[in-house]
């Protein structure tokens, strides 16, 4: 296929997936429901939230400066930050463009060679999955008892026991074959899956490496604690399991990766794994909105002001 038409498609198909997505979510509340929601909301819990979402995005840049360190790169702070949030909102309009678009901040402004500073970002990002296979793990650990009765009541456990049988039968058969395949795909493979053990590994080569451990476990329980506080934002959500906030936490957290931004993907998400516990429907949309909205309005304002600002931060350069 034409590179041209992959590069319109990667584009194209996340904006459209996001449209139909808020034509879902629409259809199941009306938008005269969703800002009553917003009328009705409690602030306080929105902007605490929003503060919490504003920790993790500040330590996410000091932690990245340990990486650069090491690399012999003393990084300023402000440059770091404006960054991570110039990279969050471009991410709003390419998937992904954002973590180039970092790199290359730092390679305008700080000297930082791009390959480097990239490296950084892929270790980084390395970190941060195993930290959410971690609380899906946790989840899993702590709700498997609902779990099971939940996918028991609606399938025959002996054909959902077979079925996980056979996936990890061909999870099993599939590493063999990349190990002894020498074929272009099973070589990206290796080469990718390489990257993320260097790249994991490195984590635990760096000076300040349990400092970095810990800002790894604060951006993520910021991103946590700051879905939590917010439910609290929405009448009519609460009482509402730990598990429901993990569970849907983690169903937002991969939708942010579906459609730009979780446009239009993120309450969605939220609604869906909401769901398996019986929460209300249109609290659950509402809610998905209102936290998604409120980050949405934080990232545009600082990584808007971000991108202006970087040139006068750096005028003497």
């Amino acid at each position: 296929m034409n590179k041209s038409i992959l590069k319109i498609l990667k584009i194209s198909l996340p904006i459209l997936l996001g449209v139909f997505l808020i034509w879902y979510s629409l259809s199941k509340v009306s938008i005269g429901e969703l800002v009553k929601h917003f009328k009705s909301a409690n602030y306080f819990y929105i902007v605490l939230g929003v503060f919490l979402g504003l920790l993790s995005h500040l330590s996410r840049a000091y932690r990245w400066l340990f990486q650069l360190e090491p690399l012999g790169y003393k990084v300023k702070f402000g440059n770091s930050l404006m960054a991570v949030f110039a990279t969050y909102l471009i991410n709003y309009t390419i998937p992904r463009a954002g973590e180039v678009a970092r790199a290359s901040i730092l390679t305008n402004y700080e000297g930082v060679p791009f390959e480097k500073g990239f490296g950084t970002i892929v270790a980084e990002r390395v970190a941060d999955v195993l930290v959410m296979l971690l609380i899906i793990t946790i989840t899993l650990f702590l709700e498997f008892d609902f779990i099971y009765n939940f996918f028991a009541e609606r399938f025959n456990p002996i054909k959902v026991i077979a079925g996980f049988l056979l996936l990890v039968a061909l999870g099993l058969f599939f590493i063999f074959y990349i190990k002894k395949s020498t074929s272009k795909i099973a070589l990206k493979i290796k080469t990718f899956v390489n990257g993320l053990i260097e790249g994991a590994l490195s984590i635990f080569k760096m000076k300040k490496k349990w400092a970095f451990i810990f800002h790894t476990f604060f951006i993520w329980g910021m991103y946590v604690l700051m879905f939590y506080v917010t439910s609290f934002a929405i009448t009519g959500l609460q009482p509402i399991p730990f598990g429901a906030i993990l569970i849907g936490f983690i169903a937002a957290s991969f939708s942010i990766a579906a459609t730009n931004g979780g446009l239009g993907s993120y309450p969605v998400a939220v609604f869906g794994a909401f769901a398996i516990f019986g929460i209300a429907e249109t609290p659950s949309i509402a809610f998905g909105w209102i936290m998604w909205t409120s980050q949405t309005v934080m990232i545009i304002l600082l990584g808007g002001l971000s991108l202006l600002y970087l040139p006068i931060y750096n005028r003497k350069k």
